[in-house]
């Protein structure tokens, strides 16, 4: 006889609640050990980054300028991975096919000469069906091949990459009806391998250049804004007699906002160039929207749903979810999600590589994920952001750094090749042996109790 679904997702509930209040007891020195082993990945990869900042020898100002537009550009585009994997469809190489559909819309738009935050809005108007009808069908497919999501979604990317180039190759300017000579090759057929999208009637900086303001006074007010809601729901927790207050964690969190804070606030008082940095604030907005949704969507019940499939499928089939369906809603969030984050993208660049924009946004994106402590199972936003913040660390030293250690600049080069690829391998090898860990860790858990 099938569960009620509110008995699993109780249950499951239940079940969280007693292991956060087992943690909660552990001793203070068994807490810390766990949270260098569990984080072990992000921890590592920190240690390179700054080791990398000080080899190169770079001014503070040139990184932080160049990290806060890689952070702009990309983090959309990162964000829209950690749905599929809370809903057990893994990392989802098909972000890709996202891509192109965001693509799409920006050559609707450059075609219709719809220039700035206006052709902005459009473009994610117009790339919108796109993306949904292709995460609808990635889905269909991902859900014959439950197990094997990730390679099935590598190769679905691979498929879609020859459909889209035969559709802007051969059809546009026969079947499809674009005579723009911006936009179409000499010869009337096919879309041009670069489209510039720094003229009059292009997208280049229509979002970041909308609102900005200076970076660290933007840090100061939300560390300060944090601290207070720490603190208050610390305290509220304490008062209603919860039992699952974690102070180890209380006492962490209060330390990294107090830095943020601190630092904020010596750049602000100080005579810094650092104080000339300055963050598009719209294009933020967008980015903390999709880690709110990301947020506030795990607390629904398709959220629950979400996780009971990510967590057992059979649970899930037995308590009554429509997996199928659940997975699908799961995918198309995430396609829809990779097309706005590729528009965001290319306005941010300034130029539309027709045929190659698209190409290795899954392999960087996963990468950036990965760094931040994600595995194949679970994800969180933060993790997302901080993967994109070392990623692209790396990617901003490594070159200068290769070249004052060694005296050649390839070097670093070949570190940026490891870094995109080899990470996959050495940060799923890392959760792996993490997972083997955590499982032998049970046992000790019932016993500290």
């Amino acid at each position: 006889m099938p569960l009620p679904r509110w008995g699993v997702n109780h249950k499951m509930a239940e079940n969280n609640q007693n292991n956060q209040i087992k943690i909660t007891r552990l001793k203070l020195s068994t807490k810390i050990k766990r949270l260098i082993f569990d984080n072990s990945v992000p921890i590592l990869f920190i240690i390179i980054c700054l080791a990398g900042v000080y080899f190169s020898e770079l001014p503070a100002v040139f990184i932080v300028n160049t990290l806060l537009s890689r952070i702009t550009r990309n983090s959309f585009l990162v964000l829209a991975l950690v749905i599929p994997v809370i809903a057990g469809l893994g990392l989802n190489f098909g972000i890709v096919i996202g891509a192109m559909a965001g693509q799409f819309g920006v050559i609707i738009v450059t075609h219709l000469k719809i220039a700035g935050f206006a052709g902005f809005m459009w473009s994610l108007l117009f790339s919108t069906p796109f993306a949904i009808l292709f995460g609808i069908i990635t889905a269909m497919l991902l859900n014959r091949t439950k197990g094997q999501e990730m390679i099935t979604s590598m190769i679905a990317g691979f498929f879609a990459n020859g459909v889209y180039q035969f559709i802007l190759l051969f059809l546009v300017g026969t079947l499809i009806p674009i005579k723009n000579p911006d936009l179409v090759l000499s010869r009337g057929i096919g879309i041009r391998n670069t489209i510039d999208l720094a003229t009059k009637t292009g997208l280049k900086y229509a979002l970041d250049d909308v609102l900005k303001y200076p970076l660290f006074q933007v840090l100061a007010i939300i560390a300060a804004v944090v601290i207070i809601g720490l603190i208050i729901n610390y305290f509220l927790k304490k008062r209603s007699g919860y039992e699952g207050v974690d102070n180890f964690k209380f006492i962490t969190q209060l330390i990294i906002m107090g830095a943020i804070l601190g630092i904020s606030i010596y750049v602000i008082k100080s005579g810094s160039l650092l104080k000339s940095v300055k963050l598009p604030l719209l294009t933020t907005l967008f980015i903390a929207a999709i880690w709110g949704f990301n947020e506030l969507i795990v607390k629904t019940k398709l959220g629950q749903d979400f996780r009971t499939i990510g967590h057992d499928m059979e649970i899930a089939k037995i308590s009554g979810i429509d997996v199928d369906r659940t997975r699908i809603i799961a995918m198309v969030i995430s396609t829809v999600f990779a097309a706005w984050g590729q528009i965001i993208f290319l306005q941010n660049i300034g130029t539309l590589s027709t045929y190659g924009s698209h190409v290795q946004i899954a392999t960087f994106s996963i990468a950036a994920i990965l760094l931040g402590g994600a595995s194949v199972t679970k994800a969180t936003s933060g993790q997302a952001i901080l993967g994109i913040i070392l990623f692209h660390t790396l990617f901003i030293v490594s070159p200068k750094a290769g070249n004052n250690l060694f005296g050649d600049a390839q070097i670093g080069e070949f570190f940026r090749a490891f870094i995109s690829y080899g990470v996959i391998g050495v940060a799923l090898g890392l959760h792996a042996w993490n997972k083997r860990i955590q499982a032998m860790r049970k046992q000790l858990d019932t016993d500290v109790i």
